[in-house]
């Protein structure tokens, strides 16, 4: 079968109850406690005067890759622009005319574009477009970018490493959908599969963003020397793959199905990611930081519904792509329950086994 990828599957439109419009208040914690950083990063590394006068038009672009739906991409760039407003200010200028702003909003092909228009003021001062494709690869022209934003996006894969479905392979993860308790060359397939993914994106902003340029991440990442099964992403993809082979076992799904399936995302550690940044060389490490979790944050993380609604908004697409429809509303009933009774989730997020860590690069003079 082909390896499961993220290209046709992206967070759940709408504005419905299992939305990601109505289920990203996760996310939009990590958006909002990033700003101050963004803010300082603004303020103290770029140099705004180099990118006006080297520019053939004062034209300032943004670019959120992975932007999905909801307001969190529009909150992240609307404090992108601002802070870059006061900087300009900070020159003297008087005449806010002289530097014009273009917002653009990237996720794949198949996003809910439209709702997330939405959310754009109609008193915004700057003018936006959705530009569709896969941000492992090229999106815009060379040179045409000032800031890069990203978050909560760079864990997907483009696809899972082919190789876990390879019955003849070491990597072949039967009855498993991660890595987390699987074979140690599981964990080694999908390590290389996101070294290979990270190659081509920071190898695509290089060439997109100018020279100076920053970009700012968010990422979700597993910290150095914590194994893989300790963190908050195990315990939840276990309850996932239980209540599968439970239905499985039932003959509600076939078993070959669940054997083929494997969730396409990856959890770095800081240290892994710092690697392949310096591998890249086209960037400076210019900030690398945790960003804590706020008490809103916990609070919400020992809700199981909560919880359940957020994990479906960001799963349902790649579940129903590959099982069908039909069995998604008592896939997450039966994970539900799963939760209810172990809860190791909310355990495993108060010893802080997954980071959210925040990233500022800066592209070197080429």
């Amino acid at each position: 079968m082909d390896s499961a990828s993220t290209e046709s599957c992206p967070m759940k439109g709408g504005d419905g109850l299992y939305s990601y419009t109505q289920n990203s208040l996760f996310q939009r914690e990590g958006v909002e406690n990033a700003l101050v950083l963004i803010n300082e990063a603004i303020a103290e590394k770029l140099d705004l005067e180099h990118i006006i006068s080297s520019s053939p038009s004062k034209a300032f672009t943004v670019a959120d890759l992975g932007c999905s739906v909801g307001p969190n991409s529009v909150i992240a760039v609307q404090n992108i622009i601002e802070s870059v407003k006061v900087k300009y200010q900070s020159y003297g200028t008087n005449n806010q005319n002289d530097l014009e702003f273009q917002a653009l909003f990237n996720d794949l092909v198949s996003n809910d574009f439209n709702t997330l228009f939405k959310f754009l003021p109609s008193d915004r001062h700057y003018f936006a477009a959705g530009v569709p494709g896969c941000f492992q690869g090229r999106l815009f022209p060379k040179s045409s970018l000032h800031f890069v934003h990203s978050s909560y996006a760079l864990h997907w894969l483009r696809s899972t490493p082919k190789e876990l479905m390879d019955k003849n392979s070491p990597a072949f993860n039967k009855g498993r959908i991660y890595y987390n308790n699987s074979a140690k060359e599981v964990g080694e397939a999908y390590s290389a599969q996101f070294a290979k993914d990270m190659e081509s994106f920071l190898a695509a902003r290089a060439a997109e963003l100018v020279d100076g340029g920053l970009m700012a991440l968010v990422l979700v990442c597993l910290p150095d020397d914590v194994p893989p099964s300790e963190s908050t992403a195990s315990g939840i993809t276990d309850l996932l793959e239980a209540a599968l082979l439970d239905m499985a076992k039932e003959g509600l799904v076939s078993e070959d199905k669940v054997d083929s399936f494997n969730l396409p995302r990856y959890n770095p550690t800081p240290r892994e990611l710092e690697g392949l940044i310096k591998i890249n060389a086209c960037f400076s490490i210019e900030r690398m930081e945790r960003i804590s979790p706020s008490k809103t944050k916990l609070a919400m993380a020992s809700d199981n519904g909560v919880v359940i609604s957020h994990l479906r908004a960001i799963w349902e697409g790649i579940l129903k792509e590959h099982f069908g429809a039909e069995i998604i509303d008592e896939l997450f009933d039966r994970f539900l329950r799963k939760l209810v009774e172990s809860s190791p989730f909310t355990q495993r997020l108060k010893h802080e086994h997954m980071i959210e860590l925040f990233v500022l690069l800066k592209r070197n003079m080429s």
